[in-house]
Order: structure tokens, then sequence, then C-alpha cells
């Protein structure tokens, strides 16, 4: 698979790298970063973190604003971030924020004219993970990560997906997608009006049938002007104490949706994921 490389910046040792290639899940060009810490530049293998980003968002957001890189560069943990979307001009569109380009939903989309491009789902959990794992010194080792839309996509492919990830965390996500606005307009485009299939997506909902338990940790700010109508973690917490799901959600005072947020506990999910990844 060819990729080419579009900038390159070192930091705390290590590099952020952003590339761009052709995916053919996606049908389209595609951007992702990656950060690879000095244990990689010095030849080591490494685990890796994926993290999904949110609405309207791209692969530089995070990158950008979570501070994550120095801890990643102290746990030596690679960071892969993938746009949110298919993008380009023959990828469908929508003049809402909240559906086409910017926000794929990290569904596999089975309506015209989104499922021509629109399979997040396959991209991050097979193309994008095969490409990193060819591409970059990563030894196999996987856990994911993301915020919003992209905490929802990180919970979904966790619970439905447990061989692939040893730990999964969440900023703000979008817990019961059927049952909220953001989550209703998104699937009844992608995936049609049968809401049955829809349940394929939702986190609330897998995490109550999880036979295996890939550990999870949610932070949720309570200033937060999206949680009680969009986001509903006490969906999600009521999920994991039905069957004893090793969840742990945390709501904390006066955070909103920002990066603001992220970054006050970046270093909690690092340390978390570097316990579970074996480090």
């Amino acid at each position: 698979m060819t990729i080419e490389n579009l900038s390159s910046n070192k930091s705390f040792g290590g590099w952020h790298k952003q590339y761009q290639h052709h995916s053919e899940t996606l049908n389209c060009e595609m951007h992702f970063a990656i950060y690879l810490p000095p244990q990689a530049v010095d030849g080591q293998r490494v685990p890796v973190l994926y993290w999904l980003s949110g609405l309207t968002c791209t692969d530089e957001n995070f990158m950008q604003k979570a501070g994550a890189q120095q801890f990643a560069a102290q746990l030596g943990i690679a960071l892969v971030a993938p746009d949110t979307s298919p993008r380009g001009e023959a990828v469908a569109d929508d003049e809402g924020y909240d559906l086409g380009q910017g926000a794929g939903f990290y569904v596999n989309a089975t309506q015209e004219p989104w499922s021509r491009h629109y399979r997040m789902y396959d991209y991050v959990l097979n193309e994008l993970a095969q490409l990193i794992e060819e591409q970059f010194p990563i030894n196999g080792e996987r856990s994911i990560a993301g915020h919003s839309m992209g905490g929802h996509g990180a919970l979904v492919l966790a619970l439905r997906n447990p061989e692939r990830y040893r730990s999964v965390s969440a900023f703000s996500p979008i817990s019961n997608p059927v049952n909220c606005p953001w989550g209703k307009k998104a699937f009844t485009a992608y995936l049609g009006e049968d809401s049955g299939k829809w349940e394929e997506y939702d986190a609330s909902l897998l995490m109550r049938q999880a036979a295996a338990k890939v550990p999870a940790l949610v932070d949720q700010g309570e200033a937060d002007s999206f949680l009680e109508e969009q986001l509903k973690p006490e969906a999600l917490q009521a999920a994991a104490e039905a069957i004893g799901y090793p969840l742990r959600l945390r709501r904390h005072d006066g955070y909103d949706h920002s990066y603001y947020f992220i970054a006050s506990f970046i270093e909690e999910h690092m340390l978390f994921h570097a316990r579970h990844l074996g480090l």
C-alpha cells in the first residue's frame, strides 16, 4: 500500500507525521496522522492507541490540541488519528454539520448515496490497522479511544471486537445514539429506517450483550452543553451495572465538551491504556 508523507514535526523526541493514501474501503483519498514515540524512532516495536475524533473534526484536532504526545513519548505508545469521514468532490455530503463529510459516525453505510464511500467502521477496524502495522514499527497490540462521535466509534469498535483491543476510553461519547437527535439523523441516512439495524452501533445496547469485556474508561463533563440531549452517559452506566461490565465512568464538575476538557485528563487515559497494553 502506497502512502504519501505530507508533513513531519519532531515532538518530545519522537515524530508527528501526516500521511495521505488511497482507501479501497472508502473509495477515496484519506488522511491520517501518526505520532511515533522515541522508542519507535530508535527501532523498537511499540503498541498503538487509535484516536477517533468527533463531528466536524479531522486527523489534526487531537494531535494539535490534546497534548498526548508527551505522555506517549514517556510510555512508548504510538498514536494514530484517522480523519472522521471520507472526503472529496465525488463523496456524498450534506449541508448540516452532523451528516456527511466530517460526520462519518464510524458505521458501514448501507443506504445510497452514502454506501459508496461511508464505511468508516471497516476502514478503522481493518484497512487502517493493516496499513499502520505494515508501514510502521508497531507490535500488534492495540487500544482505542475517542471523543464525542469518536467516543461512540471507539466504544462500538471495542465492544464488537474485544479480541482486537486491549482497552477502550472515551471523552463525552454519544453513548446511546439510537435515542438522541445526532444518532437518529445519521443512522436513518446511513443505515435506513429499520431501527433494528441501528442497534449494531449503539454502545449502551452492545454493552448489555457483551460476553468478552474490554476494560473501559469514560470521562464526562457536567457543563457539557450536549450532555442531556445527545450524550446520555446514564444509559452506558446502566448497561455496565446490569452485567458487571468493567466500566469506570467519571463525571467532572465545570468541564465542557472541548479539548480543554480532554487535555485536562488525557494523561490519565494514556496511563490507563499503558497498563492494559502491558507497559
